[in-house]
């Protein structure tokens, strides 16, 4: 069968399209094209790249022709310029929606925030939630994961970590108070929707995705580090501070170290689902521990931050 994966040269995108290429499948990577880190995805065999921004229900309509599902996986977690929550999550669920109605496509997998809810005054949560509820009304076969903190190759969690370990000595936690998080495999995440878009399971569903293990961030923090063999010192710092370094760091990095929405969502614990939501079947509820095998098998080069990853020395 043939799956459009909107954001399918991104983290989340571009590891269920090799999951979906490797079992035989064809797939359309749908992207803006701006993100060039990794664009050896566009180069498997089964894969065709079609560069459309996702607010486009057009190009969108387009794309889906011929697909069966479509995963939405496109979003953000700061706003630049036009890039906007607004823009990427709210309309762009909608031109997604609209375009897979008029290609005749039969299942849509939305890919949210674990925490995503309405009125909580942070406007990636919000946002979230309001690409949910177009999910939700539009008269589609949907299923809504609302995910976890993930972990995996390319991802945010570990390369953010292990770089920043290797660039300073200390390494402040969001906030005074305890917070626990679930971090949850990549592979795991893509299993669950595998199921839903190749299988048909999970039909008209909201389903939490949380990793196996709930955890102090203290210690996922310290597990990653002795993995690396890195000791930083470990201390909680009061959450505007943290506020400050974020709007800093968005505005001085490419890929900021933390973002505005990061902060939020590390201030909160990212543990439980907000309703509506089901508890995955046991079959394919995520089993791989936040263990220091696992850490180890996706973790990135290792190495400190460079002048390149400000945005006055990047790469053009």
């Amino acid at each position: 069968m043939r799956v459009a994966i909107t954001g399918g040269t991104g983290f989340v995108g571009a590891h269920l399209a090799r999951a979906l290429l490797a079992d035989g499948h064809e797939v359309v990577l749908i992207s803006r094209g701006v993100d060039r880190r990794d664009e050896s995805i566009r180069r498997e065999a089964g894969a065709r790249f079609v560069a459309v921004a996702s607010d486009d229900e057009d190009g969108l309509a387009a794309a889906f022709s011929s697909c069966r599902a479509v995963a939405h996986c496109a979003g953000i977690n700061r706003q630049i310029g036009r890039q906007t929550y607004a823009r990427v999550h709210v309309a762009g669920t909608a031109a997604v929606v609209a375009a897979a109605r008029r290609a005749g496509v039969r299942k849509l997998v939305y890919v949210s925030f674990l925490r995503a809810r309405p009125g909580c005054g942070s406007a990636y949560h919000e946002s979230k939630w309001a690409a949910e509820e177009i999910v939700r009304a539009s008269g589609l076969d949907y299923t809504v994961l609302k995910a976890s903190v993930l972990y995996g190759h390319g991802d945010h969690l570990l390369e953010h970590l292990t770089r920043g370990f290797f660039t300073f000595p200390i390494f402040p936690l969001v906030g005074m108070r305890p917070r626990t998080m679930r971090p949850t495999a990549i592979h795991d995440l893509v299993r669950v929707m595998r199921a839903a878009l190749v299988d048909d399971r999970l039909s008209r569903q909201a389903v939490a995705v949380v990793g196996p293990e709930e955890l102090p961030v203290r210690e996922a923090v310290e597990r990653v580090a002795a993995v690396v063999g890195r000791r930083p010192l470990v201390f909680g710092l009061p959450v505007f501070l943290h506020y400050a370094f974020a709007w800093v760091f968005e505005r001085a990095m490419t890929i900021p170290l933390v973002s505005i929405a990061q902060v939020r969502i590390l201030s909160e614990g990212v543990s439980e689902a907000t309703p509506p939501f089901t508890v995955l079947p046991a079959d394919l509820a995520p089993t791989t521990p936040f263990s220091d095998a696992s850490i180890r098998a996706e973790l990135p080069p290792l190495g400190p931050f460079t002048l390149r990853d400000l945005r006055l020395f990047a790469p053009r």
